[in-house]
């Protein structure tokens, strides 16, 4: 969904990664083990460019759409990525940093891409293994260059099983609504709602705005979201000035930074009991420690 305006459903988003994965495999010649890069904000071909990396049996790479073009071009030289997906300013700025063969760059937005959706597609994804990598997430190279974490399929099982049994459960009628990056935590909590047929929304906006997910989430009913702590506190500044009690969210995750106590303890007063704080690092993604909502 974009906003409250539904782009696909499971069938034509099956359908849509099944030709991805076979275009990247035939035209580009795109093997299991392979590297292929996301350089794109939040927006609803994200998830199809994602699970058609996968289909075809490759390793996605995402990057923050917030860094420099120059630090994209860096990471997609040292993941050894041969396709990068992206769009509009992100592509323009890139596009000059990278070396002048060698890379194909594909316009998540463009009628190619369309094409490739729209194409032949394979029958079944490309099996993989457990300790096979599924998903190199860099750092952000607080030492130095950023580092490429090797996440596995096993970790991302581990993660979604984590999840259900430490977080929440997901039902059918939830949705996950990203704010945050689909680069990132946000993004990692997809596959959790792809297992139990959740919806999957991205904000008009493509980000986060306060005010834009207070008005959307009543609408979309039982809502889950990742946030960073300076989201939470911007979350509840808005709710404090508008009334909003917290309709329509059911679970808020939040983590990747510091959350001061008082910040919480006035979100719980402000929206009720739907924070559930969770911690862990690249190696071991959203796994170490949760503190569910009670």
């Amino acid at each position: 969904m974009s906003g409250t305006a539904i782009e696909a459903d499971y069938g034509e988003f099956a359908r849509h990664a099944a030709a991805l994965g076979q275009a990247l495999r035939q035209r580009f010649s795109i093997r299991p083990g392979d590297r292929v890069a996301i350089f794109a904000k939040n927006m609803p071909q994200y998830l199809e460019a994602l699970y058609g990396i996968l289909w075809c049996g490759a390793a996605a790479v995402p990057i923050n759409a917030k860094l420099h073009a120059r630090e994209a071009a860096w990471i997609i030289a040292d993941s050894q990525a041969s396709v990068v997906f992206t769009s509009g300013l992100e592509r323009s700025a890139l596009e000059p940093c990278l070396p002048p063969r060698g890379v194909n760059v594909i316009d998540i937005e463009g009628p190619a891409f369309a094409a490739h959706c729209d194409g032949e597609i394979m029958d079944r994804p490309v099996p993989r293994g457990r300790d096979d990598m599924a998903w190199l997430f860099y750092t952000s190279g607080t030492t130095g260059k950023p580092k490429g974490v090797m996440i596995s399929n096993g970790n991302i099982h581990a993660m979604a099983y984590a999840y259900f049994t430490d977080v929440d459960t997901v039902l059918p009628e939830d949705t996950a609504l990203y704010a945050a990056p689909i680069s990132h935590g946000a993004g990692l909590y997809n596959f959790q709602h792809v297992l139990r047929g959740a919806r999957h929304c991205i904000p008009k906006s493509g980000g986060f705005d306060a005010a834009e997910i207070c008005d959307l989430a009543p609408r979309l009913g039982s809502a889950h979201m990742f946030a960073a702590p300076t989201m939470v506190r911007r979350l509840v500044d808005h709710a404090k000035t508008s009334g909003y009690k917290g309709d329509g969210i059911r679970t808020i995750v939040y983590g990747g930074g510091p959350m001061y106590l008082v910040d919480i303890v006035e979100a719980v007063d402000v929206m009720g009991p739907r924070f559930c704080q969770i911690y862990g690092q690249g190696e071991s993604p959203m796994t170490i420690t949760a503190m569910p909502r009670h």
